[in-house]
């Protein structure tokens, strides 16, 4: 039923032309590329709580997702059905495992994190939001390097996350004192499932004497993912001690400063990306870039926020 659903979105693909493809593509790219900007934007300048939020959903979707996915080992639909061809350049990006969907479980807790928190102010920018969720999630099957369930359990993974930080975050107004115990424990786990990914066995499957999926790429995937997780929780631990900026807000002075903290977080992919990748083993690399990248955004640069808007 999967198949035979990629298989019709691909006859269709063909009858038109692919005129959709480059859109899809576009979309599909957006979601793991320059989405995360927006809920950093909110964190550091416009609503400090909102953006925590939202970037704590998607940490730790991102780290559960690496998890699930390095568990189920599930193929991508082409190697299950050699009839599936991806469209476009699709294929490059949708390396390895199939289950979830990695861009899905990207796009779900920032579009909707920020539809949940603008709900009652912005409810027009939810609706679109929830629509780019959708989206998001259809670009996948339309590109053909995801199924239906791919995209479905990713997105429900995520919505299920968003619930759970919601209450979380509610519960901590309430008892901050167990703030750093919930920290301390999310690094703790995050690390045994790094072990876990690490030591566990993958299925070693040869098709005409090569191997289907290298499962040390994989395990560089997952890494990366859970780099993300766990640099989140050092991160918030080190802003909620060290740190405690406020959102200046939208002051043209804190919408400037913001935009220029934006690009330097180019210059951390331009820059310490490629030197991680160099100093570390492949796995290792993505780890420590993803460690530096997301501590960055939770307690880096709003450190240069709190000494520039001489917050106490």
């Amino acid at each position: 039923m999967d198949i035979s659903y990629l298989l019709w979105l691909q006859d269709f693909r063909n009858a038109t032309g692919n005129v959709l493809t480059p859109l899809m593509e576009e979309v599909s790219m957006f979601a793991i590329t320059y989405l995360l900007l927006i809920p950093v934007f909110v964190y550091w300048c416009l609503d400090k709580k909102k953006g925590l939020y939202v970037l704590f959903a998607t940490a730790l979707s991102l780290g559960l997702n690496a998890f699930v996915k390095l568990n189920a080992c599930v193929y991508r639909p082409w190697i299950r059905d050699p009839r599936v061809v991806p469209a476009g350049d699709s294929i490059k990006t949708a390396t390895g495992y199939s289950f979830p969907s990695g861009h899905t479980t990207t796009a779900t807790p920032i579009y909707g994190g920020l539809a949940v928190v603008e709900w009652k102010t912005h409810r027009w920018l939810s609706v679109l939001c929830i629509a780019m969720i959708l989206l998001t999630g259809f670009s996948r099957n339309y590109l053909g390097v995801h199924t239906p369930q791919d995209v479905l359990v990713g997105m429900m993974l995520s919505i299920c996350v968003l619930w759970s930080v919601a209450k979380l975050m509610r519960y901590f107004e309430a008892h901050p004192e167990k703030i750093d115990v919930f920290l301390l424990y999310g690094i703790v786990i995050g690390v045994l499932m790094l072990l876990y990914i690490t030591y566990k066995s993958y299925p070693m499957t040869y098709k005409d004497g090569r191997l289907l999926v290298d499962p040390k790429k994989m395990m560089a995937d997952g890494y990366g993912d859970l780099g993300k997780m766990i640099g989140f929780f050092i991160g918030l631990y080190v802003e909620r001690h060290w740190v405690k900026f406020r959102a200046p807000g939208a002051t043209k002075k804190g919408i400037f400063i913001c935009l220029l903290g934006i690009l330097t977080l180019s210059l951390v992919v331009a820059f310490v990306k490629p030197m991680m990748y160099t100093v570390f083993p492949r796995h290792w690399g993505k780890l420590a870039y993803n460690l530096v990248y997301h501590m960055y955004i939770v307690c880096g640069f709003p450190l240069v926020l709190k000494q520039f808007f001489g917050q106490e």
